[in-house]
């Protein structure tokens, strides 16, 4: 399968499970995975939250974790790495102001690296302008802007995912068995029982 290197971005406030997660769920099965976050360095941490589906007209949002970086987002070069994963949240509203975020996703879709983006990291992708003709996933309430942007928005139930091209996304942290698994598939990873 080869070892892949994987540039995870998050923020304060991203998702706790769908930062936590895929950092974990990709070191597990060997891969080297850097979390980062524009303005930290490795070593520091970002707040998480915790997004739940509780019968609510919206998800709640409560405390998450400290998740420390291991690698800090300004030294960070795109062509060290094979492939990004977005975390969801609300960190991807403010992180799309970042324009160097944005020319980071911008260079991985460029080169035709895998990208996945689970819920609200949808933002960043539409904000970096590369999701035109695309079918993307993403949390319900910003298929407006994958629509303005020029995507499909691509309706799911919350533990699907969907894949086109080198991009995999998904609607919410319901779907990381499908959501990575996918994404594991385009890397190229293998799994074996």
């Amino acid at each position: 399968m080869g070892i892949k290197k994987i540039m995870l971005l998050t923020g304060d406030f991203a998702e706790d499970y769908e930062t936590m997660v895929p950092f974990q769920a990709l070191l597990m099965v060997g891969h080297t995975v850097h979390a980062v976050c524009p303005g930290k360095k490795a070593g520091e941490k970002v707040k998480t939250a915790i997004h739940d589906f509780e019968g609510d007209q919206t998800y709640t949002e409560k405390p998450g974790h400290q998740f420390a970086l291991n690698a800090s987002f300004d030294e960070a070069r795109v062509a060290d790495y094979d492939a990004l994963v977005i975390a969801g949240g609300r960190a991807p509203e403010y992180l799309r102001l970042n324009s160097r975020v944005l020319e980071t996703v911008q260079e991985f879709v460029a080169a035709g690296k895998p990208v996945a983006a689970i819920c609200h990291g949808a933002q960043i992708l539409t904000a970096a302008g590369v999701v035109q003709g695309k079918r993307i996933s993403a949390y319900p309430a910003c298929a407006p802007e994958v629509r303005a942007a020029g995507g499909e928005y691509v309706a799911l139930e919350m533990d699907q995912a969907v894949t086109d091209g080198n991009f995999v996304t998904a609607p919410a942290w319901p779907a990381h068995p499908q959501w990575m698994a996918q994404f594991l598939k385009v890397l190229g990873s293998e799994i074996k029982p």
